[in-house]
């Protein structure tokens, strides 16, 4: 063999194992949740636009391994699938059962939570808001407390309305029977109605409250009726119906009124706190948050449509107006 041969041989065999080392190096963050919410929904959208903005590139240092759960039953065998697949950071949104279901699947992996339909320390998953125990931190919205407050609103915005409907599932039990506590002290009457599991026939579930309960509707947090919204926003109209509800994006998409935080910014912090811990924080090590910034958001074009009147003093607090 000649010399320089012999040389190039033996330095390409050095630089080898270098090459395959600096491969290496560049390891892959696995993200995964298992939601009710397509992926395509303003949250998951928001989540990953700030995922970007942090620098994580789908497919080149960043996955996210999403997984629909059509029923709240399908949520512990999604999270399992996950932990299957080995992802490094869990994230479990929106009601107990999700993260209920995330911890059941792994005790171990770093899980952020978004939970807004439940309190995460009365319910023992944290022992503290301010330095949380265990493998789980992430958001936390004071749901019931919110409820007594939009019920207040929405008799500010139609003084004289006596009673309402309030559609509700399983994920918001919780909220229902706040609902129902505020109705009391407000003098309003409220005919509850549980949706059972979707998918949900609205028209068929309005059709069996009292009749004069059905010209207003109060709409509870769930995850499907966020899914829902254009649909339930086109069902309020085609009823003429007054609407209230918990979540923007179907007063965007043609409801009435909405009071609540921005979920879409919630998601967003969601990522952050993704984020952190692959830096290397550990989840004891971030304090658990709650929004402090709620819009009343208001759809006068809807208003106008449907021959409403909102006072002009609501439609001088309100944070948005939709024209």
């Amino acid at each position: 063999m000649r010399r320089r041969e012999f040389i190039t041989l033996i330095g390409g065999a050095a630089a080898s194992p270098l090459a395959a080392r600096a491969q290496q190096a560049v390891k892959i963050l696995r993200v995964g949740t298992a939601s009710t919410q397509p992926r395509s929904s303003p949250l998951w959208k928001a989540f990953e636009q700030r995922m970007a903005e942090l620098g994580y590139l789908e497919g080149t240092n960043y996955t996210f391994d999403y997984l629909n759960v059509p029923k709240v039953e399908e949520y512990e065998t999604g999270f399992r699938k996950l932990v299957a697949r080995n992802v490094d950071i869990i994230v479990a949104s929106g009601p107990e059962i999700s993260l209920k279901s995330a911890l059941a699947s792994s005790d171990t992996k770093p899980i952020v939570m978004v939970a807004v339909d439940y309190d995460p320390l009365a319910r023992g998953y944290v022992m503290s808001l301010a330095r949380p125990t265990g493998n789980v931190t992430g958001l936390f919205l004071q749901q019931i407390e919110l409820t007594a407050k939009r019920l207040q609103l929405l008799k500010s915005a139609f003084p004289d309305m006596q009673a309402l409907t309030v559609f509700w599932d399983r994920t918001c039990s919780d909220q229902w029977k706040a609902a129902e506590g505020a109705a009391a002290n407000l003098g309003l009457r409220v005919d509850g109605i549980d949706l059972g599991d979707p998918p949900f026939d609205y028209e068929k579930m309005l059709a069996r409250a009292k009749s004069e309960y059905r010209g207003t509707i109060f709409v509870l947090s769930s995850g499907f009726f966020l899914r829902d919204r254009e649909r339930l926003a086109d069902f309020a109209l085609r009823n003429r119906l007054v609407s209230l509800f918990c979540f923007r994006e179907i007063v965007d998409a043609g409801g009435l009124l909405s009071y609540g935080p921005s979920f879409s910014v919630m998601y967003r912090r969601a990522a952050e706190y993704v984020d952190r811990l692959t830096r290397g924080a550990k989840p004891a090590d971030l304090p658990i948050e709650q929004p402090t910034k709620f819009d009343l958001v208001i759809n006068l074009k809807t208003a106008k449509t449907l021959d409403f009147a909102i006072p002009a003093s609501l439609l001088a607090t309100a944070d948005e107006v939709i024209e």
